[in-house]
């Protein structure tokens, strides 16, 4: 593979992003001391006092302008979604379930949780990848659909 290959895929786009998240989880627990766990930064939003609210808010309004600002320097990639509103809807409460029975989501342990040496988390994050692999072999191999 040469240079040019590695600078015309994906392999930069996936370091940079893997490093700014990594920079703002460090950012995050050094100057907040909270974990970047999506699931309980929103979560814990409605009954936060206000200054909790505050950086909350922030860490999710980056989130959300996010792809606008990448789209300043490179091109969104195309979105294709196969499922129906339906399977949308019961893929997006089993999420939330799982979040809840895990006691986090996979930002907040698979990123924050690891590098903490949290074996909770580390089972978590098998457990999360477990079974988004299962899913998709039995989806995409054994299920027509």
């Amino acid at each position: 593979m040469s240079l040019s290959d590695f600078t015309h895929s994906t392999y930069f786009a996936g370091l940079s992003g893997g490093l700014l998240i990594g920079l703002a989880a460090a950012m995050l627990v050094l100057f907040n001391g909270q974990v970047a766990g999506i699931s309980g930064i929103l979560g814990g939003l409605p009954h936060a006092d206000k200054g909790d609210k505050v950086w909350r808010l922030l860490f999710l309004l980056g989130l959300g302008i996010a792809p606008f600002v990448y789209q300043l320097s490179s091109k969104l990639p195309a979105v294709t979604i196969e499922a129906e509103t339906p399977e949308l809807i019961i893929a997006g409460l089993l999420v939330g379930i799982g979040t809840r029975y895990a006691s986090g989501c996979t930002s907040g342990h698979g990123v924050c949780g690891i590098s903490n040496g949290s074996i909770r988390s580390i089972a978590a994050t098998l457990a999360f990848m477990a079974a988004g692999f299962i899913t998709v072999y039995l989806t995409r191999h054994l299920l027509i659909l």
